[in-house]
């Protein structure tokens, strides 16, 4: 594990948390977001990969990994302010954003609900909830049910249909990127953080994210088809598009060269000349 794991009370939510140091005291910390289902222990071969100076907080969303379920489904903006509430137990007065498919969503509401105290947004394979371009209905099958997240077999099955990217060719990865981590997920955890997807859109709120945001896809992402991230970086007013060669795990199957750019794009690349701007990138990844 990155970081040391423990829980935060929160209003009446219970909260598994991971706080990796960062090297760097003045710097604001790292949100990660993790995607449907996922404990914030899978993101752990990309935390170790981003650079030192970056503070690291996952967390468990109600329901998933080490947080109890709730009583009821909690919307998007009911999250963004619990998770809110949750940086402000930790003594965090300003932090960026990263969220990965399902997380995604939550980023994009955080920093509207936080124009001033979300500095930065980092969005991975991710869109804009219902008015998205949907994925192939076989693959919208396979995300309806945490099976994936129980059953082995079943996993190694559809891996490379659902995920794309190296997957396909490889799936001897799946072992390391999706079951060597504990699974912890109730049947009704994962309803309802379907539900909380549930008749929510970004897309109308897209312009007034103010803050710099750098936008990761897949060219091969079977469940959020590239086109998805184009519309958002042109509805985002400072959005860069970083297309890598890739699925929808990029972020742990490339885990060295997208933690390097999402560390220059927040500023603290090593050997970078002190005052030099990030532009961004809008070329296609090399893999």
């Amino acid at each position: 594990m990155a970081g040391s794991v423990h829980f935060v009370t929160v209003g009446r939510r219970r909260l598994r948390v991971a706080v990796r140091p960062g090297t760097d005291p003045d710097r604001p910390p790292l949100l990660l977001c993790n995607g449907i289902g996922a404990s914030l222990d899978l993101l752990d071969p990309f935390v170790e990969a981003l650079d030192p100076a970056i503070e690291v907080v996952r967390f468990d969303p109600p329901g998933v990994g080490g947080s109890p379920v709730p009583h009821l489904p909690y919307p998007y903006p009911a999250l963004a302010r619990l998770v809110g509430r949750m940086l402000d137990t930790l003594g965090y007065d300003r932090f960026d954003v990263l969220g990965i498919s399902w997380g995604g969503g939550l980023a994009q509401q955080l920093a509207l609900q936080n124009p001033r105290r979300c500095r930065q947004v980092v969005l991975v394979a991710t869109a804009t909830g219902w008015m998205m371009v949907p994925a192939h209905p076989r693959v919208l099958a396979h995300m309806a049910t945490p099976k994936r997240y129980w059953d082995s077999g079943y996993v190694r099955s559809i891996a490379g249909r659902i995920y794309g990217g190296s997957l396909r060719e490889q799936p001897n990865l799946v072992q390391n990127l999706l079951l060597d981590f504990e699974r912890k997920l109730s049947a009704r955890g994962y309803v309802y953080q379907l539900a909380t997807g549930a008749g929510w859109t970004s897309t109308p709120f897209l312009p007034l994210i103010r803050q710099p945001t750098l936008i990761l896809a897949g060219d091969d992402d079977p469940i959020i088809p590239l086109v998805n991230a184009r519309m958002m970086a042109r509805l985002i007013p400072h959005a860069r598009l970083h297309v890598y060669a890739d699925g929808h795990l990029g972020l742990l199957t490339m885990k060295d060269e997208l933690a390097t750019l999402v560390a220059e794009f927040l500023g603290v690349k090593p050997g970078r000349v002190p005052g030099r701007r990030w532009r961004g990138t809008q070329r296609r990844g090399t893999g």
